[in-house]
């Protein structure tokens, strides 16, 4: 998880290669901007609207966006530990212009609503985890996906997929395995905890490989120096149990997907886009 501010490392190496730049990135959060996504070609048309959903520890705020007109498969997005913010609303928002239902969830609901920014140092954001533990998200993803369940913009006959960024990651091998029989696709972008060394069968990825969902695992390439032997252990396991799961380490820090944060890295980020929409278009079929 980012139980310390990765970002502000991987911030430092990546200046030093002159791959990012401080002022830069000063100079747009001080235009009030979210760093804007490259436009899609036959993008749909899409509606949105906030929401409150009941769950066993509370009411979740969510932001809800989906094609205007039709029904598409249902999406879940964890945000990262930045939480529920522009950036994750943009990226939503761009996921249902290609034709899906999109839930993304203010993960904090039992603290508060943070206001936030990828820019925000990781100490500030700590408190907010307070009470989340690997059974909340699974009893969240439970009361969760029965709301999306509920709307009529979903086609309930698709398959689910189910996406996480930082701290999302477990939250979405969790998701899978609250429900495998709804959950056809997660993917994991520069997810951290996927691998716990300590709880044994109840490590995420232990438990992600007893289902029947298809996986995309997206890893930093600073979180891969930190823990190399991750990814051979996710391949191995996913192998075993006869999962189709894609994992790549790509040249970017941890963080490098959403807009907002200082290591966005757009090129990488496009790239791990493309590879979600393939995942979606071929699971949630």
């Amino acid at each position: 998880m980012c139980d310390k501010d990765h970002f502000a490392e991987s911030v430092a190496e990546y200046e030093a290669r002159g791959l990012v730049t401080r002022r830069q990135f000063g100079v747009i959060l001080a235009a009030g901007a979210v760093m804007a996504l490259p436009q899609l070609a036959n993008a749909q048309t899409t509606s949105e609207r906030d929401v409150t959903i009941k769950t066993p520890d509370g009411t979740c705020d969510a932001y809800f966006v989906h094609p205007a007109s039709g029904t598409g498969a249902a999406v879940l997005i964890w945000p990262d530990i930045f939480g529920l913010r522009p950036a994750m609303r943009t990226m939503g928002k761009r996921l249902a212009s290609s034709g899906y239902s999109v839930l993304v969830v203010n993960p904090f609901y039992r603290v508060g609503k943070p206001t936030a920014t990828g820019a925000t140092p990781i100490k500030e954001m700590m408190s907010f985890r307070q009470g989340m533990t690997p059974a909340t998200d699974m009893s969240d993803a439970k009361a969760l996906l029965a709301w999306l369940d509920a709307q009529p913009q979903v086609n309930k006959n698709r398959k689910v997929g189910v996406q996480g960024y930082c701290m999302g990651g477990p939250m979405s091998f969790h998701t899978a395995s609250a429900m495998p029989d709804r959950i056809g696709a997660v993917a994991s972008f520069h997810g951290g905890g996927l691998v716990n060394d300590t709880a044994g069968p109840n490590s995420p990825h232990v438990l992600a490989a007893a289902t029947k969902a298809s996986f995309l695992i997206a890893i930093a390439e600073t979180d891969d120096k930190t823990r190399p032997n991750d990814k051979t252990l996710l391949k191995e396991t996913f192998d075993k149990a006869k999962l189709s799961a894609e994992i790549e380490v790509y040249q970017a820090a941890h963080g490098w997907c959403p807009p907002d944060t200082q290591v966005y890295n757009e090129p990488a980020a496009e790239k791990a886009w493309s590879r979600l929409l393939a995942l979606y278009g071929k699971a949630l079929a």
